[in-house]
């Protein structure tokens, strides 16, 4: 299995006899068609509508009996994957791909990995013959095999289809390795797998013939004759035919000795021919996203450099500048440019002239080179003859000795001389010094010195440095201002690539890829547009690997770095990869438990490296902010981390942003993040209180889904015991309209509720029933809470209009009127406003029921005054919508679609989606009355759309009658 397998939280084989882990667990379910169901949703992208999956399993139901086992599956199959990985919604049902290892995807990635490459058929590197290896056994049977629904002839449809499909490109993979293996000389395992395929498919003839082929190579011909006989045999009995004359001419040339020998694979020609050839290679992957500054330094070139020019290419590291210049290179190459490169290397600082002395043997060494220096004076080549002994040849004078004030001066003129006449040729030479940042002082200096005498002679000098390693008092900084002060430099500063140019590259590396979108997607989401990662990221695609974590080139990479500062400096960085990807100062110097200075010189250190770089913040707060410059850098160091440490970074990190006066953007993401850290820190006690906060805040400002997150988190960590937790959890899943959801949480919480607080959730549950139309249910359960209200005449008044409403919709107008007569007495006796807003609401409604439009009115706006008085936007919004009706009824169309847009207003701010739907409902009737289609149906659509995600997947009419409350 491959080593993706291993991370993944849950594994999919669809080779041979379905099976399925979660977490290393094999996953156990007591239906086949909950298997079909995974199987079907792993290896089909995307989202399928309920009706086609119950469709295709349960073709012998009708439409309701068939929703309702694909429901019931739906649930079998998601607690067998513990919650997680399905996407279910209304009228969908997906598979999420996070974290999923599929063999079958495995194959197909794996089988793709040449067109990737680029490769001719049968001739492959070793990387993709591995990767053909590795996907040839993943298929180790057919797909399902042994595996039916003899009920479901859609689904056995679907399965002959993969199984067919999959073993053609099995037989693919097979025929591409034979001829893989076969080209590079490995006979025994070309013959291997070419048996297999026969076993595959033994009507295939040019396996025959390949495989006559390799036995007779091998020197084992009598089983290559034999192999034209077992061809013989089956094309006869299967087919009645014979073999191709093709077929028949090889088994001629076997038996009489004339068989041509393997021609053995051509010689690879490099990248790069003629000058060029000293620079490193360019690499097989397209350049994208480089064409403005390639076009400029070319024109640059073709324009200045017979006068003098400095290219300047400067960057953070990995950004692209080699191969830019390699790119720049191969072009000037093309006009007839004679090249010469150099590298200064990290740790090599110390060495005197150790870049130059480079510089010099890549561009002396040829025959032109030494032809052309013989016309060079003899004292300038005995100067660079210093660096380079062998140039004492040239005119057999050596180095004289060092004295005298202008020796300096007279080196570093024959160093300039020597290397502008080593290159000097039909078009101007060009020298490239590539990691300038690193080279010793002495090969600055020398370079510094060819630079300010390029006037008027035909040289391109190419310089490439670490933006964050060369400060502006660096001499690199100041010879760059220089020379573009005198119109000899062109400074280029190459940008992380964009998602469209990752896109490029992706199309271009897999070209016919049905997911290269996606791809792409991935590619930039892991790459953040460094062209380094991405590369490296290209490069595992094509060993085979999947996009994700950090291949072995860079994790080399990121290693290397990340060790290469000091062991303060790393303590630093681990506490801002415990932050996150971006962090402020104070937060950093509090988690790392160090002082300013040395804060200051450890993060002076990590941006020097690359490792780190300041960002940008908000104006309006004070914190210096900062960044990692790729979140893989992150990855790396918290996850290199020991355990206790990054427990207590944690620690300090959440005492750190809870210290008063330390504002997050909002108080939600103060205590979300808090809470995080105290959850890794392994005190799940505050972390579940900083949930509960933020839940709450959450919630307040109708954040539904965050607020579900962090009250279902609290939950988890205080181990499922927190009734008031699940009460709030209900109250949630109420104002989205998931009523099966709020009816279990709200039962959950009345299991663990005392006397007082069960009378409450004894009326959130009689709401619940009340909005999905089950009157005798919700009248049931307010009746418990009338008995369980005891003194609270608060909680009773409400209870009573909440009932008398349900009374009301039930058409009992008689104990409706009672009820809500009890709620007003009840609520005028205790003064809240809130409850006295509900009982002339419900009054209001009764009265206009019973046609008396005058008592519906008044009743209705004393409704909106106490609603409005008390801050109670759901009574607002509950009168205005009820008025609205009124006057609709009484014809006063106009002043109805102005009450009823104002309680749509208010809904918004309230959350309740049900309400929501129904007031979009009501408006588009009013528009409709108003002649106004196009916006009625605007209206209308919207309630349409919001009422379909109302209530679960039970059909409930109700919930689409709603028009008053």
């Amino acid at each position: 299995m491959a080593v993706e397998s291993e991370r993944a939280g849950l594994v999919v084989t669809l080779f041979g006899p379905p099976r399925a882990e979660r977490d290393g667990r094999p996953i156990e379910v007591d239906t086949r068609k909950a298997v079909a169901l995974l199987a079907y949703l792993a290896l089909s992208d995307g989202s399928h509508r309920r009706d086609r999956l119950a469709g295709l399993l349960w073709p012998e139901y009708d439409e309701t009996h068939a929703r309702a086992a694909l429901r019931r599956t739906l649930s079998v199959l998601n607690k067998a994957l513990g919650g997680s990985w399905l996407a279910i919604d209304r009228t969908t049902v997906g598979l999420e791909r996070a974290r999923l290892w599929l063999d079958v995807a495995e194959f197909r990635d794996l089988r793709e990995r040449p067109a990737l490459h680029g490769h001719e058929r049968g001739d492959l590197c070793a990387g993709c013959v591995e990767a053909l290896r590795r996907a040839a056994a993943l298929q180790r049977d057919d797909f399902l095999a042994g595996f039916a629904l003899r009920d479901s002839p859609e689904f056995d449809d679907w399965q002959s289809w993969q199984t067919e499909t999959l073993r053609r490109e099995l037989a693919s993979v097979l025929d591409d390795l034979v001829r893989a293996h076969g080209a590079g000389g490995r006979l025994e395992e070309a013959i291997r797998v070419a048996r297999r395929r026969l076993l595959l498919d033994p009507l295939s003839e040019p396996t025959h013939r390949e495989l006559m082929r390799l036995f007779a190579w091998s020197g084992e011909r009598g089983a290559a004759l034999a192999q034209y006989r077992d061809c013989v045999s089956i094309l006869d009995r299967e087919l009645g035919v014979a073999p191709l004359a093709e077929t028949a001419e090889l088994y001629d040339a076997i038996r009489t000795d004339r068989l041509e020998p393997p021609v053995p694979p051509a010689p690879k020609e490099t990248a790069w021919e003629g000058a060029a050839r000293r620079a490193p290679p360019v690499p097989s992957v397209p350049l994208v996203g480089r064409d403005a500054e390639l076009s400029a330094a070319v024109k640059a070139y073709d324009e200045r450099a017979r006068a003098g020019v400095l290219l300047v290419v400067e960057g953070e590291a990995g950004i692209g500048k080699t191969r830019l210049a390699q790119e720049f290179c191969a072009a000037v190459a093309r006009r007839g440019a004679v090249v010469a490169w150099a590298s200064g290397r990290e740790g090599e600082s110390h060495l005197a002239f150790g870049v130059v002395a480079e510089l010099l043997r890549s561009c002396t060494t040829s025959e032109r080179a030494q032809a052309a220096l013989a016309d060079v004076g003899p004292s300038r080549v005995a100067e660079a003859a210093r660096l380079l002994p062998e140039l004492a040849r040239i005119h057999g004078q050596a180095p004289p000795e060092i004295e005298g004030p202008g020796a300096q001066a007279r080196m570093l003129e024959g160093l300039s001389e020597v290397i502008r006449a080593s290159v000097a040729g039909d078009a101007p030479g060009v020298v490239v010094v590539d990691d300038l940042q690193w080279a010793d002082p002495s090969s600055v200096e020398a370079v510094g010195y060819l630079v300010r005498r390029l006037a008027g002679r035909p040289l391109c000098v190419v310089a490439l440095w670490r933006s964050e390693e060369v400060a502006p008092n660096h001499p690199l900084a100041g010879l760059a201002a220089d020379a573009a002060r005198r119109g000899e430099a062109l400074v280029l500063a190459p940008a992380r690539l964009s998602r469209a140019d990752v896109a490029a590259l992706a199309r271009s590396a897999a070209p016919g890829e049905r997911d290269a979108d996606v791809l792409a997607d991935r590619l930039f989401t892991e790459s953040e547009g460094s062209p380094l990662f991405l590369v490296e990221y290209l490069a595992a695609l094509g060993a085979g690997e999947r996009v994700g974590g950090l291949p072995g080139g860079l994790r080399a990479l990121v290693e290397s770095r990340v060790r290469a500062v000091d062991e303060g400096a790393r303590q630093l960085l681990g506490a801002a990869a415990v932050l996150g990807r971006s962090f402020d100062y104070e937060t950093l110097r509090e988690t790392a438990g160090r002082d300013d200075d040395e804060t200051v010189g450890s993060l002076e250190t990590l941006v020097a490296r690359g490792l780190v770089r300041q960002a940008a913040r908000d104006g309006e707060r004070d914190e210096v902010g900062f960044d990692f410059t790729h979140d893989k850098i992150r990855s790396f160091v918290y996850e290199d981390m020991g355990a206790p440490r990054r427990r207590l970074l944690h620690r300090r990190a959440a005492a750190a942003l809870a210290r008063p006066g330390r504002a997050a953007a909002s108080e939600r993401s103060l205590h979300a993040l808090v809470a995080r850290h105290l959850e890794l820190a392994g005190d799940t006690a505050g972390a579940a209180a900083r949930h509960r906060h933020a839940g709450q805040d959450a919630a307040s400002v109708l954040a539904h889904a965050e607020a579900l997150a962090h009250f279902e988190a609290a939950l988890a960590l205080e181990g499922g015991d927190a009734g008031d937790l699940h009460e709030a959890i209900g109250d949630v899943h109420t104002l989205q309209g998931d009523y099966g959801p709020a009816l279990t949480s709200f039962e959950t919480a009345a299991a663990r509720a005392d006397e007082k607080t069960l009378a409450r959730l004894e009326h959130k549950l009689g709401n619940v029933h009340h909005r999905r139309g089950n009157w005798l249910a919700a009248d049931s359960h307010y009746e418990a809470a009338l008995e369980k209200a005891g003194a609270d005449d608060v909680l009773r008044a409400r209870v009573l209009a909440d009932r008398s409403l349900t009374a009301h919709r039930r058409r009992d107008t008689p104990t409706a009127h009672a009820h809500a007569r009890a709620a007003l007495a009840v609520a005028e006796a205790t003064g809240d406003d809130r409850a006295l807003a509900q009982a002339h609401n419900v009054l209001g409604s009764i009265a206009a029921h019973l046609g008396d439009a005058d008592a519906a009115r008044r009743h209705l706006e004393r409704s909106l005054e106490l609603g409005e008085s008390s801050g109670d936007r759901g009574a607002q919004v509950a009168a205005l919508n009820n008025l609205g009706l009124v006057l609709r009824r009484t014809g006063d169309a106009t002043q109805a679609l102005e009450l009823t847009e104002r309680a749509l207003t208010l809904s918004e701010q309230t959350g309740d989606r049900h309400h929501r739907a129904a007031l979009h409902n009501n408006v588009a009737d009013i528009l409709h009355d108003l002649g106004r289609a196009e916006d009625a149906m605007t209206h209308l659509k919207q309630a349409v759309a919001l009422f379909s995600d109302i209530g679960g997947d039970e059909l409930e009419p109700e919930i689409w009658k709603l028009t008053q409350w």
